[in-house]
């Protein structure tokens, strides 16, 4: 299948300053994508150019096969923006709101209230329906900001910092909605905070002063951690055997005379404990580690004098 975005050799100055070089990078049908870096390394610039805010330097981009410069018009009738700071008419209710950006988008009358019902019933916005937007939290503006986004069936959809200022229940919120979606649309997304880029994405482009240092794969659980064990027994055949019981753990490293045991790929901590003590192991510490992700992120920015 076609490649829903492919950006070759993009960059972006301001003035003299090079804030993205050269980056070049594919987003394939239902992916995730996530965007990676600190703040300054060329995240926002890159949706702005995706989203025909901006124009490249140099370079080019595609969206669903349109130029982004040359056939504007059409590349951006292919995609879903929501940035970091979403402009939303708080004066309006949702459903007014929702059906002035459906009219926005070109559609048809006799589909729009279709088409913004279907977006109402996929996040989950009718109990607000008829609600003041300045009245929802902020939780429920990130929804409607979504909402928007998907309206005239989109084949990519762009979140900037898309949990950013959200309160912990409602970042999960947003991280199921985008499991949800992967899969029906191409989405791209950053964030700053690697653990949120790492709980929905499929790929990873990591980023540090406008150019691309990596693109790496990530597990189908993004969740999946790494979990150091300490357990009451030296017999390491024992503790292999009852871990081989878990798919997809691997023991990363094992000193069995201090009981001591790293593994990987560990989506449920506590399932670990509860195996290990119904298997007669006595469970003395259980702690995180740092992801695969983490020590990626780490090596490559280190080099970099970070």
């Amino acid at each position: 299948m076609m490649a829903v975005i492919v950006a070759d050799n993009l960059t972006r100055y301001y003035g003299a300053r090079l804030a993205v070089d050269h980056v070049s990078f594919e987003v394939q049908p239902g992916e995730v994508m996530g965007l990676l870096g600190p703040n300054g390394s060329g995240k926002s610039t890159i949706l702005r150019i995706l989203t025909g805010y901006l124009r490249p330097t140099s370079g080019t981009v595609r969206v669903a096969g349109y130029d982004v410069v040359s056939h504007g018009l059409q590349a951006r009738k292919q995609l879903g923006y929501v940035p970091e700071d979403v402009p939303l008419y708080t004066h309006m209710r949702v459903g007014e709101f929702l059906q002035l950006m459906g009219r926005v988008r070109g559609l048809p009358e006799a589909a729009l209230q279709g088409a913004v019902d279907g977006v109402v019933e996929r996040l989950s916005l009718g109990r607000v329906y008829g609600l003041l937007i300045s009245k929802l939290s902020r939780g429920y503006r990130q929804r409607v900001a979504i909402a928007q986004a998907l309206l005239g069936k989109p084949k990519l959809l762009v979140l900037d910092e898309p949990t950013n200022g959200l309160d912990p229940r409602q970042i999960i919120e947003v991280r199921e909605l985008i499991r949800k979606l992967a899969g029906e649309l191409a989405i791209i997304v950053t964030s700053h905070i690697l653990a949120e880029i790492e709980r929905v994405a499929h790929r990873v482009a990591i980023l540090l002063d406008g150019k691309l240092l990596s693109v790496h794969r990530l597990g189908t659980d993004g969740a999946a951690k790494r979990l150091r064990v300490r357990v009451r027994t030296t017999d390491e055949a024992v503790v292999r055997s009852a871990l081989r019981t878990i798919d997809g753990i691997d023991v990363l490293e094992a000193r069995p005379t201090q009981g001591i045991y790293v593994l990987d790929h560990v989506a449920d901590p506590a399932a670990v404990i509860r195996l290990l003590v119904q298997a007669g192991i006595a469970v003395d510490e259980a702690a995180p580690m740092g992801s695969e992700l983490e020590d990626l992120f780490l090596r490559l920015t280190e080099s970099r004098g970070r």
